[in-house]
C-alpha cells in the first residue's frame, strides 16, 4: 500500500504562522488569499515565520505575487515590534503604490526601501509585507521618505492608509522574524560599507 504524505497548501502554512506569531489580528483583521514571494541577495528566501538576522535583509529584496498585469498594487513593508507611542502603529519600512502588475520596480516610491535602523525593545521583530489590489491608478499624496530618512517612518497605520486610499484588506502577505545580533550597529554597517 502506498502512502502520501498530504501537501499543505502555502496560504495555509502562512495563515498558521501569522496566527502563531499574533499577526493575525494585530495587522490583519482577515486572511490574505496568497503568499508573496520575497527573495533577498544572496539566494535568501523568506518563509512565512522563518528567522533571519539583520545583516541579511539589508538590501531590497526582489518581491513577486501574484497579480494581474493591467491592475495597480499597493505594497507595505512594516515592522510591527518598535515601541511607538500607539500600539496600533508600526515602524514603516517600505511604500510603494501604483505597482503595475507585480512589477515593484515601475511603482511610485512613497517610502524608500531602510532596514537600518538600531534595535530597540525585543531582540527579535516581526516584519510584514503586505499587498493591497487598488481599484484605479491613484494619486497618493504622501511626501516621499527617502532612503535613509527615519522621519515619518514611526507610528504608521497600516489600517488608516488603507482606508485613506480605499483599498480594503491586503490579497497578499508574507513575514519573517528579524534577529538582531550584538555586534549590529547602523555605524558597524556603514563601515563595513566604506
Amino acid at each position: 500500500m502506498l502512502v502520501s504524505c498530504p501537501v499543505i497548501s502555502p496560504v495555509k502554512k502562512l495563515v498558521t504562522e501569522l496566527r502563531k506569531h499574533h499577526v493575525i489580528p494585530r495587522l490583519l483583521a482577515c486572511m490574505p488569499t496568497e503568499v508573496i514571494s520575497v527573495l533577498y541577495p544572496c539566494d535568501i528566501d523568506i518563509k512565512p515565520g522563518v528567522t533571519i538576522v539583520i545583516y541579511e535583509v539589508i538590501k531590497q529584496p526582489i518581491i513577486r505575487f501574484k497579480a494581474e498585469p493591467d491592475r495597480f498594487y499597493t505594497l507595505m513593508m512594516v515592522d510591527m515590534d518598535v515601541p511607538m507611542e500607539d500600539k496600533n502603529t508600526s515602524w514603516l519600512i517600505w511604500l510603494v503604490g501604483n505597482v503595475p502588475g507585480c512589477n515593484v520596480a515601475l511603482g511610485q516610491t512613497i517610502a524608500a526601501y531602510e532596514n537600518r535602523r538600531g534595535m530597540t525593545g525585543s531582540n527579535i521583530h516581526r516584519v510584514v509585507f503586505l499587498v493591497f489590489k487598488q481599484y484605479l491608478e491613484l494619486d497618493f499624496d504622501e511626501i516621499l521618505i527617502p532612503e535613509g530618512e527615519e522621519k515619518g517612518r514611526s507610528n504608521f497605520n497600516c489600517h488608516r492608509f488603507a482606508r485613506k486610499y480605499a483599498l480594503g484588506n491586503p490579497i497578499a502577505a508574507n513575514f519573517y522574524l528579524v534577529e538582531w545580533v550584538w555586534r549590529w550597529t547602523p555605524t558597524f554597517l556603514n563601515e563595513a560599507d566604506e
